[in-house]
């Protein structure tokens, strides 16, 4: 394979006088590498797409926005939100699915100097009203499914400015959308700080309620650049080995976002990416494997993104052998580990399309590293390399580095790691030390500097892209009042990768059985952290002499009386 070729790529592409030149930038007062040629904010960027007015941005079933269409909708916004006393500095949050609006909302606020606020779709009133307390924002931009939840939140923040979009009907106390674009204007005319917040990103956390992860405008900017610079830095080192010349002018990009865009995979990667090469994002109201196929033939989509349990499900679809996917060029899959048997049956199956990954996180406002085509055929258990913004290194218990090849917790520093976590100064400084992001993922890195994950070190499952915190769970099982001791751990699950379950003591005297204990659990937290598999311990649970619950050895002997799949 041609590792030499592409490490010599990457000295080219990052050196002085290089299209990605990396050099230290202080932030916070600390040292991280940043690219030289990088956009000041994401405000320059969405401004850049006014060069792409007469293509098409956005698809949504029958419904189409050309990119001078959505800069008209998105200056709208920006005006009416400016009309309200809301601007630089402040936050406004966004509920619902991945309908265009999300899109447009997303570029008015952060072109403004606002920061907006992905609440998940999936949440109970009682989440979202803690995400809406941790957050304050000014105004909640919601659609017809979320406001049904928002009137169960029984103390709702005082002085929340509601607008509705693709709402029933009129609400009491809620501006529709139609008339904030109504509203008309031009973008107001801001100054914005490259370390301001761009937008809030809520991940699971490890006390019962999520963090709100504070990606800035150098964050998801430098994330852009490392994607752009993966597509760059693969194609060059290619172009070394074979002396295969890339095409002079890059195909207009057509995605297929599936996964929601209050993450970083669907917003800060996928659409950035696209938004910036004036490509069209195209939109779904949910996955179906069917429904992809078939919108994959007639927009002639060039890349899908999203889990790994969704390439698989389109590869193994009934319709796949008879739908036109030709015009794919790549199938990626993020948010989870891709199994390496996947990589070969996208390399196989999809002859126009190379498989890639990137593996990241919300606290790095994207990808950490990137892998595709040949590489990741040759080495399909790999994460792929950090990216050049990054300092990656694996250390022991201890905090020091280990040698290469050698198993450690991956630790990453970079302009693209978070500012922190809102109101959580704690949560802050133990995640980050000195800009280090402990990643909490066990891993080793090669002798070409490609980062392997071998197990994870934090008590999470990781469940078809979303990190479901074993504490979280625990937490709302232990509101129940029959419940003595539980602990909550992933099981392999074909399809999403990991499955959540937990193992139950009752106190002496009580009864419960799995519906009763998940009916109730899905009063607490969102249906996807809900435990599928169930088990009521006669005996105490195993503890370490410490006292911690033995969550690997429960797993271990439990998992092994699942059904094979």
């Amino acid at each position: 394979m041609h590792y030499a070729e592409l490490a010599k790529a990457r000295d080219e592409l990052t050196g002085p006088g290089g299209a990605f030149e990396i050099v230290p930038v202080a932030v916070g007062g600390i040292n991280v590498r940043a690219y030289r040629h990088a956009l000041p904010d994401v405000r320059a960027l969405w401004q850049s797409t006014g060069a792409f007015a007469e293509r098409t941005y956005l698809v949504y079933g029958d419904e189409r926005l050309t990119y001078a269409q959505a800069h008209t909708r998105v200056n709208a916004i920006g005006a009416w939100l400016a009309a309200q006393g809301i601007g630089p500095g402040d936050r406004v949050a966004i509920a619902m699915r991945n309908y265009p609006e999300w899109m447009l909302i997303y570029w008015a606020c952060v072109s403004t100097g606002i920061a907006v606020v992905g609440m998940n779709a999936w949440w109970t009133p009682e989440e979202m009203a803690y995400a809406l307390t941790d957050s304050a924002p000014k105004a909640l931009f919601l659609d017809a499914e979320r406001f049904d939840r928002y009137k169960e939140i029984a103390e709702p923040p005082a002085g929340l400015r509601l607008v509705g979009v693709r709402m029933r009907g009129a609400e009491p106390g809620v501006t529709d959308l139609a008339d904030v674009l109504a509203h008309g204007g031009a973008l107001p005319d801001v100054a914005i700080d490259p370390d301001a917040d761009a937008c809030i990103f809520y991940t699971s956390g490890t006390t019962g309620f999520p963090k709100g992860a504070q990606l800035t405008h150098r964050g998801c900017i430098t994330n852009l650049f490392n994607m752009l610079y993966a597509g760059a830095s693969t194609a060059r080192a290619v172009q070394l080995a074979t002396g295969v010349e890339p095409p002079a002018t890059a195909p207009v990009p057509v995605s297929l976002l599936t996964t929601p865009l209050f993450h970083v995979t669907a917003n800060n990667c996928g659409a950035y990416a696209t938004t910036a090469a004036g490509g069209t994002i195209v939109l779904m109201y949910r996955w179906d494997a069917g429904e992809a196929l078939r919108i994959i033939a007639k927009e002639r989509v060039t890349s899908i993104g999203g889990v790994p349990v969704m390439a698989r499900e389109l590869i193994n679809h009934p319709d796949f052998a008879t739908t036109d996917v030709s015009s794919l060029t790549a199938m990626s899959g993020g948010g989870a580990q891709v199994p390496p048997d996947l990589v070969h049956k996208i390399e196989d199956k999809v002859a126009s399309a190379r498989p890639s990954t990137g593996y990241g996180m919300t606290e790095t406002c994207g990808i950490i590293t990137s892998v595709s085509g040949d590489f990741f055929v040759d080495k399909p258990d790999s994460a792929g390399p950090a990216m050049p913004a990054y300092e990656a290194k694996c250390v022991d218990d201890a905090g020091n580095t280990v040698a290469p090849d050698e198993i450690g917790e991956l630790w990453v520093k970079g302009a693209a790691v978070i500012k922190g976590y809102i109101n959580r100064p704690e949560a802050t400084a133990a995640s980050i030390t000195d800009g280090w992001l402990h990643t909490g993922d066990i891993a080793r890195i090669d002798e070409d500097g490609f980062i392997f994950i071998v197990d994870r070190k934090k008590d999470m499952v990781l469940r078809g892209g979303e990190n479901v915190y074993c504490a979280e769970v625990e937490a709302a099982i232990y509101r129940h009042a029959a419940v003595a001791e539980c602990c909550v751990f992933g099981v392999p699950d074909h399809r999403l990768g990991e499955e959540v379950a937990v193992a139950v003591v009752l106190k002496p005297g009580e009864s419960l059985d799995e519906a009763a204990l998940r009916s109730f659990c899905g009063s607490l937290i969102s249906n996807y952290k809900v435990p599928r598999h169930i088990w009521f311990m006669a005996e105490a649970l195993p503890r370490n002499a410490s006292g911690k619950f033995l969550r690997r050895e429960l797993r271990d002997r439990l998992a092994k009386d699942l059904p094979a799949a």
